[in-house]
Parts: C-alpha cells; structure tokens; sequence
C-alpha cells in the first residue's frame, strides 16, 4: 500500500499544529508514505521529522506557496500523492475512501472530499461557506458526471468549492508540476481549471473526511488582507467569462473571504 500513495507534508516555519497533521497521517486505516518538504528548514520541524522518523526534504530553490507544492510533489514517486498542510487534520478514513475510488476509476484525475473548519480547536460542520461549496459541488454527484468536463468546468465557472489539502493526485495523468507561479491565493483554483480541461476523472467523496484550520496567522488571511486574493479571483474568472460577467461574479465571491477570518 504504501507503494501506492505518500502524503508529503508542506511544513512552515514553526506551525504549533505540525505535529497533529503528523499524528492524524500515522492513524490513517491503510499505511501511506510520509515525507515533510520545508523551505524553512530549522530545529523545531527536525526535531519533529526526527521524533516520527519521516524524511525531511529541503527546496533548496525559490520559496512560496506555488513553488513548495510543486517541491513536495515532484518529490515523490508513489502513484499517488496528497499535499498535506501543516495545520489541518485528516480523519482516519481519508485514504482509505480515496485510494478506493482512485483504484476503481479508469482514468482518475484527483480524488477530493467534503471538509470541516477547525476554528480555536472546534470542529464546524456547517456555516454559510460549507454549505454554499456543497451545493455547487451536487451536480458533480450526478452519475457519471465525474467524468463530464463540462460538468466540473460550470461549477469551477463560479468559484472553487475544492477544499486544496483535501485533494489527492494521480501523478501519472498529471503534469509534472500542477500549480502555476504568480498565484498566491487562487493557486488551487487555477490548478483545478487546468486539470478540468484533461480527460479523466473528478473523483468526489461527500463526507467530510478532513479539517482545514481557520487561524489568523494563515497565509490565506495574510493575503486577504493585502487585497492579492480579490485580484486573483478575478484572474480566475475571466478564464471562464466575459470581462462584466468576470467583474459582478468577483464581487459576489469577494464578500466570502471574511469567512477567514475567526470573529
């Protein structure tokens, strides 16, 4: 099994929740590789990378968002490989569901499920968010829509409702690298509009197989804050739009990334 998948660990700095993400890896129902990538390498994430006994690999290169993903992910050469992040947790079942429907697919794509957030160690299943990114994703449960690229290119026409950290890939009917640099915000959404052009699979799970932090020492906030995001968003929809139709849908989306933030 472990032939088959590796979760590669993008690790930051000092994240105080490394060492969950870490915990809720080693607990997973099937056993996968595990690798943490830095380009911050320092005491604090080797110590960790020492205590569970996991390979530890430098970017020697450039650092960002774009290019530490495409580092972990080149640099693995299982079949399939999820880009863990740091502060998020994974239910024990998460690869267990997503290497059944990778095996059971001809020719899988990525593998993504439903999430919760994580806010001051809560668990929230359900806010305005969560429920607005799963009904965008219902017509994806359609049958056979998973294959339909026309299907999974309208909904990815509105907005991203993929949680990243949620997504495994099927190296080999990928692109070498699947995140573009120049995106800081809107870098998933933009490898999901490239991939949905590819023939294969969109492979969906509805149950929220894992959490995705919300804090206000996250990139993601950092970035709101800063106005990059809004300016990537519109980016992103004139791939799928006329310049008005870009410019009103952008700022409808713009208003949900207060969602980021804890108050």
């Amino acid at each position: 099994m472990k032939q088959l998948h590796t979760f590669a660990v993008c690790a930051y700095k000092e994240s105080p929740y490394l060492e969950e993400c870490i915990r809720s890896l080693l607990f997973q129902t099937v056993s996968s590789n595990i690798i943490i990538a830095t380009s911050t390498p320092n005491d604090y994430i080797s110590s960790i990378a020492e205590k569970y006994d996991l390979p530890l690999i430098v970017n020697p290169g450039e650092s960002g968002i774009t290019q530490d993903w495409n580092f972990a992910y080149t640099h693995t050469d299982s079949k399939y490989v999820t880009i863990a992040h740091q502060d998020d947790i994974y239910d024990a079942e998460y690869l267990e569901t997503a290497l059944k429907k990778l095996e059971g697919a001809r020719r899988p794509l990525i593998f993504f499920s439903d999430y919760y957030e994580i806010r001051e160690n809560e668990k929230t299943y359900s806010n305005r968010l969560l429920r607005i990114k799963r009904l965008m994703l219902l017509p994806i449960r359609l049958p056979m829509a998973e294959q339909s690229r026309w299907i999974r290119r309208r909904i990815l026409s509105f907005g991203s409702p993929i949680c990243c950290p949620s997504v495994t890939f099927a190296k080999a009917n990928l692109p070498y690298a699947v995140f573009q640099h120049g995106f800081r915000a809107c870098e998933d959404w933009q490898a999901w509009e490239m991939i949905s052009k590819l023939k294969g699979d969109f492979l969906y799970s509805p149950r929220a197989l894992m959490g995705h932090r919300i804090h206000e020492g996250s990139e993601t906030s950092a970035i709101i804050e800063d106005h990059g995001r809004t300016e990537e968003e519109y980016i992103m929809y004139r791939k799928f739009w006329p310049d008005k139709i870009a410019r009103m849908l952008n700022r409808a989306y713009s208003t949900a990334q207060g969602s980021n933030h804890l108050e």
